[in-house]
């Protein structure tokens, strides 16, 4: 079986997402248009679960930038809509019968940020907020089902009894025209080149640092260019205990033994003489435990930063990712928390110039965040480039829809794999799921595609070796119309000694090869894929 990381990884954990989805009065930000421009009313469609008695359903919205209240179809503060039954639908996997209702929140000017809740009620009974999934719920599932083996829970608690506070910018953001035409080269930075004539560290343990510089890469952009790559996506280059970088102990400083501040700086600076661009990838859902801002969290309970975090009765004490004790959760909820991070954004576009983010995990934070987030890298750097790593459904990734640029293609490369390096799907089956996908989202949500990643076994490794396979997903890939991304060395023979399922995600994290140990022919293949891609 594939090993592609994340809560949708098997049939059991897809079922536990579907249930989820299903209960309780949940929105699901589903707004039409997704992207509301000026002058647009906005449709809000809203799902009642089984569980729940609803005679009648309201919205309750602000402009100002308050938080709306209101309750039984009375606002408290800002404005109330009332919504209109529209069906019933059976859904036997839920096994319940679904009720949804619609209004709509009239026309609003461009700028306009738009807040608000809904509610269901009986004429008897009790009065139910809409809330999203939980998915730190989802996630502890996902930990205890593949990481613990334990038993999978029944039923999921509320979320908020006074409902999510939905949210929605009416603005004119696009993605930037470099990015349709970006061919992105992926570097995990720890495992690319030592660079000043250094050899690696070691290159067994892939757990420890192997000796990879940002100066290295420096040293290498003539191959990356000769390659024909426009766009450089680095791997987290803060302050880290790890060898990966998504545990962040100091957004404000790069990390010392990739080359530190000067070397990020010069990096950058050489890449865009060339007329290549150079993204981050920035996490924003969780830090480093060793963080000092969890720190005074931590052991102090009157401190500022306490409700930056959420603390509960885990056996960790507190939510973190994926279980994970060294990467508590950041509470983006929290307004000083939230600023906190959207000025880091900020930061290094403004200050070292990068061109944009790869968001790590971007379904953690509520997607509302990324409304903020987007805008505010828009004010530094109007060309920025703002994707976001959700390993979801279609149906979810397309919540966001106008709050990102784009999102990573995970289905384009699952169908690559299984086509190209399984073998388990039919090219014309490939063919027809990439005319519907290309369908279902809009041209303006930018979808760059892989075949493999640093989560995930490489292609050649899932193929047993066969490049020529290879060559055929690359042509493939090369032939969509949306950023391909080349995980480096892929393209040179790259593979992995384990599988993931059985080794860890950092096998598929082995160091690049150079010289001699590179296959040139199958580097060339890539390089006149990439110039014909280009013509």
């Amino acid at each position: 079986m594939d090993f592609i990381f994340g809560t949708w990884a098997s049939d059991e954990l897809k079922l536990i997402h579907h249930r989820a989805a299903r209960r309780g009065v949940q929105h699901h930000g589903a707004i039409t248009p997704r992207d509301p421009q000026a002058g647009q009313p906005v449709v809000v469609d809203v799902q009642v679960g089984g569980e729940v008695h609803a005679d009648h359903a309201a919205i309750y919205y602000t402009t100002d930038g308050t938080i709306p209240a209101g309750s039984r179809g009375i606002a408290t503060h800002g404005m109330a809509i009332p919504m209109e039954s529209l069906s019933v639908e059976w859904d036997s996997i839920a096994w319940a019968y679904l009720t949804h209702w619609r209004g709509t929140i009239p026309p609003q000017p461009d700028g306009a940020v738009v807040h608000y809740r809904i509610s269901v009620w009986s004429d008897t009974g009790t009065e139910t907020f809409a809330n999203y999934p939980d998915e730190q719920q989802i996630v502890e599932v996902s930990a205890a089902l593949h990481f613990k083996q334990q038993p999978i829970p029944v039923d999921f608690t509320p979320g908020d009894p006074l409902g999510e506070v939905f949210t929605y910018h009416v603005d004119a953001f696009t993605p930037p025209d470099w990015a349709r035409s970006a061919v992105i080269y992926h570097i995990f930075v720890d495992r690319f080149y030592p660079g000043d004539g250094k050899s690696w560290l070691q290159t067994k343990d892939l757990q420890g640092f192997c000796g990879g510089t940002l100066w290295g890469i420096l040293e290498k952009l003539d191959y990356i260019q000769d390659l024909g790559a426009n766009c450089i996506w680095l791997s987290p280059t803060w302050q880290s205990p790890s060898h990966h970088g998504y545990d962040v102990t100091d957004y404000c400083q790069t990390e010392a033994r990739l080359g530190g501040d000067e070397a990020l700086r010069a990096l950058i600076q050489a890449a865009h003489e060339r007329g290549i661009r150079v993204l981050l990838d920035m996490v924003c859902n969780h830090i480093s435990n060793l963080n000092p801002v969890f720190q005074l969290a931590l052991n102090d309970e009157t401190s500022p930063y306490r409700d930056w975090f959420t603390w509960d009765d885990s056996p960790v004490g507190y939510r973190t990712f994926f279980g994970v004790k060294s990467m508590p959760q950041v509470n983006l909820t929290n307004p000083a928390a939230k600023a906190w991070m959207l000025d880091i954004a900020r930061y290094w576009l403004k200050e070292f110039d990068a061109d944009g983010y790869r968001l790590d995990y971007a379904n953690g934070p509520n997607p509302q965040f990324w409304w903020e987030f987007r805008a505010a890298c828009r004010e530094v750097k109007p060309d920025s480039f703002i994707f976001g790593e959700v390993v979801e459904s279609p149906d979810n990734i397309a919540r966001y829809i106008g709050r990102l640029d784009g999102c990573l293609d995970f289905h384009i490369g699952e169908a690559l794999r299984k086509t190209f390096g399984w073998k388990t799907m039919r090219e014309t089956a490939l063919d027809e799921f990439t005319a519907r996908h290309a369908r279902y989202f809009p041209p303006d949500f930018v979808m760059p595609s892989f075949v493999d990643n640093h989560d995930m076994d490489r292609f050649l490794f899932i193929a047993d070796g066969d490049k020529d396979a290879l060559r055929r997903a690359a042509a493939y890939q090369m032939s969509l119309p949306n950023p391909p991304i080349i995980y480096y060395g892929t393209e040179v023979g790259l593979s992995q000694r384990v599988t993931a399922n059985s080794g860890g995600l950092h096998q598929s994290r082995t160091p690049m090869l150079w010289g001699d140990e590179q296959d040139h022919d199958l580097l060339g293949y890539y390089k006149d894929l990439i110039r014909a891609r280009g013509r």
